[in-house]
């Protein structure tokens, strides 16, 4: 994994009922291998989105703003693992990450930590890699779901697919839990030809562009804007037969 982390990688999304998944897994057994930790392939991720108060970046998100930003905390569970992890798209579709280690009390809101050290590192580094200054930052979403990572066997790209989606909002108290979708992200390092993608069309599942942050906000904010996320919430109920 060390050798295919893609920091900087243009992403592809899809989304399909988890009934398909088995028939995805059995094709792609030729060409990836899977992660395993402790002698488990299928890993536990909690994530917290902060965002500014007007959710700033759910808003550049939703009015296709090329270059825009999401902030996150996330858990990987099994490895012991807290980072604080800053995503930017550019405009030439390409996403780069950068992330920082952070206390376990991250997670629910208090991203900071104790120590004067702590607080100090965290705030200058999200000031130093992002738009955004940290005081304007509070927590607004939390997910959990599941995950399985697939490496393809020349290790030039990476596949998660994320199951058992839940998200909490933090400021309206509601949740919503999609526990037969599954968000499959392949990343690779350009548009280079991948065994997923005809994979994927013969299951006759086609690209979708999806933000796991942007839906589950969207859905759990009552008067948001959400215009341009509603065809593919519709998209995502009519596949689940909600």
């Amino acid at each position: 994994m060390e050798s295919v982390k893609l920091m900087n990688r243009i992403d592809t999304k899809y989304a399909v009922p988890i009934g398909v998944l088995p028939a995805i897994l059995e094709a792609a057994k030729a060409d990836y291998y899977a992660q395993e930790i402790d002698g488990k392939r299928i890993a536990t991720y909690d994530t917290m989105y902060y965002d500014t108060e007007t959710l700033d970046m759910y808003i550049r998100h939703h009015d296709r703003q090329l270059m825009r930003q999401k902030i996150r905390v996330r858990e990987y569970v099994d490895s012991h693992l807290i980072f604080l992890e800053i995503k930017r798209k550019n405009n030439k579709g390409r996403t780069k990450k950068k992330r920082i280690a952070v206390p376990t009390t991250a997670l629910t809101g208090e991203m900071f930590g104790e120590s004067k050290r702590e607080r100090w590192s965290v705030a200058d580094f999200i000031d130093a890699k992002s738009r955004y200054h940290w005081s304007e930052l509070s927590p607004h979403l939390s997910t959990r779901f599941h995950r399985i990572t697939l490496v393809n066997k020349a290790k030039t790209e990476r596949l998660t697919i994320d199951m058992d989606l839940v998200w909490d909002n933090i400021i309206s108290g509601e949740k919503k839990t999609f526990s037969n979708l599954v968000i499959i992200e392949l990343k690779r390092d350009g548009n280079v030809p991948s065994p997923m993608t005809k994979i994927m069309l013969d299951n006759r599942v086609h690209p979708l562009k999806i933000s796991k942050y942007c839906i589950g906000t969207a859905m759990t904010t009552p008067g948001l804007k959400k215009n341009r996320f509603k065809d593919k919430i519709r998209r995502i109920e009519k596949m689940l037969n909600i």
